[in-house]
């Protein structure tokens, strides 16, 4: 059976009242709210037809259908038209990851979780970068007054760590401080936390000799930073959203929801993929746990290198065309950041 014109429309204006109301859909209810030129009478046997297909799923509980993860499959590569931000919204992005990108890189990833979550009215999840992969790309330390400084740390994939270390005397003298940055930075620029070994570490307290406090501070500071954000978990913002959608007013549904979402190694591995945007539907899940749900993550980016993933879970009926929007503009807007306003040379 082919798929004709208004096979297309009328599985359209199915999947299109379902994300919209979660009920099963009649054939006079698209008669009556969508313009398709057709009669009830047609209108019903095409559904057949589309059920037939595949398309759409006959519920016992009503005589209405609703779409299956085929038809979802198909909606959202060829039927769903393009969402369009209000300016309101661009404004609102753009400004609450300005405010945050002079920061560092968790707690934009942090707002822009929060943003997603509040823009889609979903569950959002972000898996940050792996410091522990990454090389170190710059080492600044400044003084701050006679027994405080500041270590910041930049990895080559756009973290940035800042760190108070408790020194005897901090150097005021600008020249010295300069020497100092130069010294740590030729004997650490290039490595990763594995490669910082006893060599490395002798080497440095050599080239320090004179000001031991600050190597003192400097070393586990360091490590600190790294491994740190190196085992940082998946985040997660929004698992309330979930009860807006009545598929989820059965607590076993949303116990084993919740229960995935407190699953940190689970998340990560479920915003797996490289491309610019994926879209997983119920079954083509990898984990059990999300066989009821669509997963759409966004890869996030530096210097074209995949980094980190950012993705929002939810019933498979949720608004396809606007997550994407959404997630498109602010995985944007953090490539920018990242790129451009602090992270780069």
């Amino acid at each position: 059976m082919d798929m004709d014109v208004r096979k297309i429309k009328i599985l359209r204006a199915i999947i299109n009242d379902y994300i919209n109301t979660g009920e099963p859909v009649g054939s006079r209810t698209i008669a009556k709210k969508y313009d398709l030129g057709v009669s009830p009478a047609t209108i019903r046997n095409e559904m057949a037809d589309l059920e037939d297909m595949g398309y759409l799923e006959h519920l016992h509980t009503s005589s209405g259908r609703k779409p299956s993860d085929k038809g979802y499959r198909l909606y959202v590569d060829k039927l769903m038209n393009q969402h369009q931000l209000t300016s309101e919204e661009e404004f609102f992005i753009k400004t609450k990851l300005l405010d945050t990108a002079l920061f560092e890189m968790d707690k934009m990833l942090k707002q822009a979780t929060l943003l997603v979550s509040e823009l889609t009215k979903l569950t959002c999840i972000v898996n940050p970068p792996s410091v522990t992969r990454s090389a170190i790309k710059s080492l600044q330390l400044m003084s701050l007054d006679e027994n405080q400084m500041l270590l910041i740390v930049i990895t080559d994939n756009g973290i940035i760590k800042n760190n108070i270390i408790k020194v005897l005397n901090s150097p005021q003298d600008m020249n010295v401080v300069v020497r100092l940055n130069g010294i740590i930075n030729h004997r650490l620029k290039g490595l990763n936390v594995e490669e910082i070994n006893l060599t490395v570490i002798n080497n440095l307290k050599n080239d320090l000799a004179g000001y031991e406090d600050i190597f003192n501070a400097v070393i586990p500071a360091l490590y600190e930073s790294l491994t740190k954000a190196g085992s940082s978990e998946a985040i997660v913002e929004g698992a309330e959203n979930i009860f807006n959608y009545p598929e989820y007013n059965d607590i076993e549904k949303a116990k084993e929801f919740l229960t995935l979402l407190g699953n940190k190694n689970k998340l990560r591995g479920l915003l797996s993929g490289n491309a610019n945007i994926t879209i997983r539907i119920g079954n083509e899940n990898a984990l059990d746990d999300a066989r009821d749900c669509s997963v759409i993550t966004a890869v996030y980016k530096l210097h074209d290198k995949p980094i980190g993933a950012i993705g929002v879970i939810g019933p498979t009926r949720i608004q396809y065309s606007k997550v994407v929007t959404v997630l498109d503009k602010i995985v944007r807007e953090i490539n920018d950041s990242i790129t451009h306003n602090c992270f780069d040379d």
